[in-house]
This record gives structure tokens, sequence and C-alpha cells, in this order.
């Protein structure tokens, strides 16, 4: 964490323009007296390293800064964004691994067959086709052409704030979202899965279960599938990264009130301390996700062990 903190400060120190520059000409009085000011005001106009020592000085008390242009604790901007951003991700990344190896499944044991070649051939689509371009047909579809799901936000004006109404709405918000996050890595999680199941396959212990009379069904569930988890598992923990970064994307084109959109907003107003806080969260976010993986590969295979 301290080397993420360090190089994305200097690195975003590197861009060109502060919040100084973007305040003063949002307010239409951008003269060099009142830029000045302003750097003044946020400690824009201190050499780099005090700055870098005043952020550390702020870390050390958990504290992220404060927003220039909303006046707000960085902190208190990210909490409420986090949410959103974990049910997008959660949603994505469910969606992804259960139909991945469904899909993956259904492949291995129709290998060189039409299902195979033709799931075979949609992975690929999904896979190449950017996942800003999949959201946007997704909304000519499902919002403009057929009305089903609503093309942007998280929820109705004036709509339910709690209970099942609530959960309905937001289902209904999430469905486009997730589905234009998670299709890529559907693509991944099917051909590991295929992979996974051919190789477990040819193990003496699956053809024992088989020779005992277990039926098709209880042998992948088993005695097949349990071993294909393991390197599922393991990828899915690399994912959250990318799935992290491509959720700036996808939460631009439909309008969710999450952490990318947040940053994607604070690169336009160059909103630097909080772009760097929300660096920070999502580096330790990723960092958990992956001590989680290790504990979850220890439950699903007993060779394995955690210390």
């Amino acid at each position: 964490m301290f080397v993420i903190v360090t190089l994305g400060f200097f690195i975003l120190k590197l861009a060109p323009g502060d919040a100084a520059d973007f305040l003063a000409a949002e307010s239409g009085s951008a003269t060099e007296e009142s830029v000045s000011a302003l750097r003044r005001q946020f400690g824009l106009d201190l050499p780099i390293l005090d700055q870098l020592w005043n952020y550390y000085r702020g870390l050390a008390h958990f504290s992220l800064g404060t927003s220039a242009r909303f006046g707000v604790p960085v902190s208190e901007l990210i909490s409420e964004r986090i949410p959103a951003t974990l049910s997008l991700m959660a949603t994505a990344l469910v969606l992804a691994v259960v139909l991945g190896q469904l899909n993956g499944t259904i492949m291995a044991l129709t290998a060189g067959r039409w299902p195979d070649r033709f799931l075979s051939v949609l992975s690929l689509l999904f896979y190449s086709v950017p996942s800003f371009w999949i959201g946007l047909m997704l909304i000519v579809v499902f919002s403009v052409g057929l009305g089903w799901l609503p093309s942007g936000g998280a929820s109705d004006i004036g709509g339910a704030s709690e209970g099942f109404a609530w959960f309905v709405e937001r289902i209904r918000y999430l469905i486009l979202p997730a589905t234009s996050l998670g299709l890529y890595y559907l693509t991944i999680y099917a051909r590991l899965t295929r992979a996974a199941v051919i190789e477990a396959s040819s193990q003496d212990h699956v053809r024992t279960a088989i020779s005992k009379g277990l039926s098709q069904g209880q042998v992948v569930r088993r005695h097949i599938l349990r071993n294909a988890l393991g390197p599922i598992t393991a990828i899915a923990g690399t994912h959250a990264a990318g799935m992290l970064g491509g959720a700036v994307v996808v939460e631009t084109v439909f309008s969710w009130p999450g952490m990318g959109r947040l940053a994607y907003e604070t690169v336009l107003a160059r909103e630097y301390t909080v772009l760097l806080g929300i660096l920070i969260v999502c580096s330790a976010m990723v960092i958990a996700v992956n001590a989680l993986v290790d504990v979850v590969q220890a439950l699903l295979d007993p060779r394995v062990t955690v210390r």
C-alpha cells in the first residue's frame, strides 16, 4: 500500500492542471490571482515532497483528504459509492462464474460436436467485443427497442426506498450493467472450465466413479467440477482489479452511481485527491479479495493449506 500511494501520488502529479484550475474556470474567474489563491488554499503551491508528506500525515489519521470541489471528506464521497460498485462487481462475477461453468461444462461434455463449436464461437465473440459496445447494444435492444429494462441510473425517481419492492427495482437497474461487465469474464471462465473438465474426466477417480454406477450428473458434480473449481477461483482473484477498471467504463455508460463513475468525474474535474483516495480503496479491495480467494481454495482443495 505504501508503494501504491507513493507511485499513485507522483503519477497523478504528472498530469496537467489541478483542482484550482478547474474551480477557477468553473466560476468564470480564471485569473492568475484567483488560481494562485486557490492553490494556496488547497496547499497545491507547496513543494511536491511537502504535499506528499502532508498526505501521509492525513493517512496516519485515517483521512483521505478533502474534496476541493464539494468541500466534503474524500472518505465520505467514496463510502457513498462503494455499495453500488460492490453490488455491480458481485453480480457480474456471480453471473460470469455460474454461467461460465455451465457453458464450459456443456462444451467439455460435447467436445468436438456442434454445441461445443457454437458456444466456442459465441464465447470468442463476447471476448472480442468491448464491454462499452455491448452495453450500448443492450441499451438499444432491451431499453429503447423492447422497453423491458431501464437504460441507466440505479433507481426510479420517487421509487421505493426499502423492502422487496426496492430490491426488485434495484435488480432491474442492475441487470444490464452487470451483464455488460460480466460477459467478457464469462468467456474466460467457460474456456477454463472446459479445459479443466476435459482434464479431470481422464483421471482415475472419475473412471472409478463411473464404474461404480454413478450417473453422469453425479460424476460431474461430485468428482469433476470440484477439481475444476481450483483454477477458476484462483483466476477470479486476479479479475477483481480488471473488474474495477471495467466498472469505470460500464458505470459511465449506464450512469451507475459507483466509484468508477466517480473516478471519471474526478478526472474531468482534476480532483486528484479524490482520485488517489479511490486508488487506495480499490487497491485495498483487490488485496482483500485475493486473500479471500486463498482461503476459498483451501476449503475447496484439502491439499492446499493456509498458514
